[in-house]
């Protein structure tokens, strides 16, 4: 559990990261993502699973 919680505080320590830096950036680039179509988004979504799943058995093992 106490594994857990540290990757929620991880992701949103670097969640905001990019608002907190450059607010303007981030509304462009959030912009940018609402623009494009479902199957892009569902591709894009799916490989960062993917490369968070293999950095985590990499960093696991």
């Amino acid at each position: 559990m106490t594994d857990l919680l540290a990757a929620v505080a991880l992701v949103l320590v670097i969640e905001g990261i990019m608002p907190f830096l450059s607010p303007h950036s981030m509304r462009r680039w959030l912009f940018y993502v609402v623009q494009q179509n479902d199957k892009t988004l569902r591709i894009t979504g799916f490989v960062a699973m993917l490369i968070g799943v293999v950095l985590l058995y990499a960093v696991r093992h």
